[in-house]
């Protein structure tokens, strides 16, 4: 895969100082000459100093290497938060190969879509983890996929046939006769595909080049003050963007430490920031939710900024995690396609910090349009628009996707819905699909979400419809109610009349969970939920016939 961004693209980002046509491993080499002794990387079994990290990426890209993965070829890994996962991405980037992160959570039947699509030449995989034995699905899959030439298994025995991280990580392939210079990445060329978190219909395998990564990390980098000094704790997986962004990319331009979880936990979290004096960590809403409100007897005052994205955050939430947390909570949004597009910075009013969502990033672009199209004035809801800098190099192998993703003169088409104040900060209103209409009249859901949110019985609440034969749709309440809490929909009413909303925004149907379907991102997949609602309704139905 030798795939690159059109030149004019290139030519007018570099111009525009947007594109800098660097790659990531330029600064590892720079931090381990210049740092050589501080801690890069630090997971639940050890740390790299920059200076050993460098060392241990070089032999890691000899042996891949060596073992039959070239420059454009494509690696995917799937690892959790370990310290294996970076070694993977700077191998990868010092081959000029391309790498393909995948949550731990997929199975065979993503893998087998992905690797199939991708003609991935290597795999690596952990041994087991949290229960679940990876050497036994990638045993089952690859006689499916002819072009994958090798496994490697990360702590843990690998059976035949596969080869263990250990033989890449512990043999000293740098030194072997015959080796060659390692050609490193182009700025312009795919150096990543990642699939989209599958919320409904296709994974789409979406490409990024240096420049369409680290565009959004140097704009951050100004917003939020990050230095070198910064300690950053990343539990969202680095198979996701989110983790790929802000745990490894941000932590190779800055120079800093990075703490990786593997596993989330709120009370091990606090430990690690109390312990690692973390100054920034990134993840959605049941990250921030459990933080805020965590009992953990620990010091967590060295934390200076969470970003809080991949999901709405209802405002209460924000001012919560602001009087407890005592840090900024910048409430952010963005997409695989073109990672973190919004944030809120350092020194916003609290108007803005409570109710939006953000405002662009340098270079980002952002409309809101209605169904035909035309821009709305400043206020008004429509579909959300995006372009700049970040944006994707379009989707693999899927070329008719990438059309139909964007407008005929380049805006993305996002899927969201929104509204943009005056001063250009974004609100996300909802999903286009997640829209109910009643009767022809539009419920925004994350407004009615927001305010549920707030009810002293319930910890977490998501809004869908439900067909219904005279209106079309119903909105219905899913709701995980707080433990030892019960709750009615008479009780929801009343609430919502408290708060003088819409009586035709009220949910009309309730149902009790106890947890939700969510993506690796951490985003809520509304369409189990609908389907989760209609099987109730069909079961109610049957007993009452």
């Amino acid at each position: 895969m030798r795939t690159r961004v059109a030149e004019a693209r290139a030519r007018e980002c570099t111009a525009a100082g947007l594109w800098r046509n660097e790659s990531l491993e330029t600064y590892l080499d720079r931090w381990a000459t210049v740092r050589p002794d501080k801690s890069a990387l630090v997971d639940g079994q050890g740390r790299y100093t920059w200076a050993a990290l460098a060392g241990k990426v070089e032999r890691v890209a000899h042996g891949l290497r060596a073992n039959g993965l070239q420059e454009g070829g494509v690696i995917s890994c799937q690892l959790p938060n370990w310290n294996e996962f970076v070694l993977v991405f700077l191998a990868a980037s010092r081959l000029g190969a391309v790498v393909n992160p995948i949550p731990p959570t997929y199975r065979a039947s993503e893998l087998r879509f992905m690797l199939g699509l991708l003609e991935s030449q290597a795999l690596v995989i952990p041994a087991t983890f949290r229960g679940f034995d990876y050497r036994e699905m990638a045993a089952q899959l690859r006689g499916g996929l002819p072009r994958l030439e090798r496994i490697f298994v990360a702590r843990g025995d690998a059976p035949a046939g596969m080869e263990p991280f250990a033989t890449l990580a512990d043999t000293a392939w740098e030194v072997k006769p015959g080796r060659r210079p390692l050609p490193g990445s182009d700025p312009n060329t795919v150096h990543e595909v990642v699939f989209t978190s599958g919320t409904t219909g296709e994974p789409k395998g979406v490409m990024h080049t240096p420049n369409t990564t680290l565009s959004t990390i140097y704009t951050a980098i100004e917003r939020l003050a990050f230095t070198d000094r910064d300690v950053l704790l990343m539990a969202s997986t680095l198979g996701h963007q989110t983790g790929y962004l802000f745990g490894y990319c941000l932590n190779l331009l800055l120079g800093a430490t990075a703490v990786w979880m593997d596993v989330w936990n709120v009370e091990e979290a606090a430990r690690v920031i109390e312990a690692e004096r973390v100054t920034f960590t990134m993840g959605a809403t049941p990250f921030l939710r459990d933080l805020t409100y965590t009992q953990a007897p620990r010091d967590m005052g060295s934390l200076r900024v969470f970003i809080s994205a991949g999901a709405p955050i209802p405002r209460q939430l924000v001012k919560d995690a602001r009087e407890r947390l005592k840090c900024v909570i910048s409430a952010g949004w963005g997409m695989t396609e073109n990672g973190l597009v919004t944030c809120n910075g350092l020194d916003d009013p609290e108007e803005k910090a409570f109710t939006t969502d953000g405002v662009p990033l340098p270079g980002m672009e952002l409309r809101v349009v209605d169904e035909a199209g035309q821009e709305l004035p400043r206020g008004g809801e429509g579909d959300l628009l995006v372009r700049g800098p970040a944006q994707f190099a379009g989707y693999f192998k899927r070329p008719e996707f990438t059309v139909d993703g964007h407008t005929p003169d380049g805006w993305f088409k996002t899927g969201d819905r929104a509204t943009l104040d005056r001063d250009g900060y974004v609100s996300i209103t909802g999903r286009t699909k997640d829209v109910i209409i009643r009767g022809g009249e539009n419920i925004p859901v994350v407004e009615v979400e927001n305010l549920l949110f707030t009810h002293p019985k319930i910890s977490g609440v998501a809004i869908v419809g439900v067909a219904d034969p005279r209106l079309g749709e119903r909105g219905c309440a899913v709701v995980i109610p707080h433990e030892g809490q019960s709750l009615t929909l008479p009780e929801i009413s009343a609430f919502l009349e408290s708060h003088q909303l819409a009586r035709h925004k009220f949910p009309e149907r309730l149902e009790i969970v106890s947890e939700f379907p969510m993506t690796p991102s951490g985003k809520i997949q509304k369409y189990r939920l609908r389907q989760l609602v209609a099987e109730r309704i069909a079961g109610a139905s049957a007993k009452a016939g």
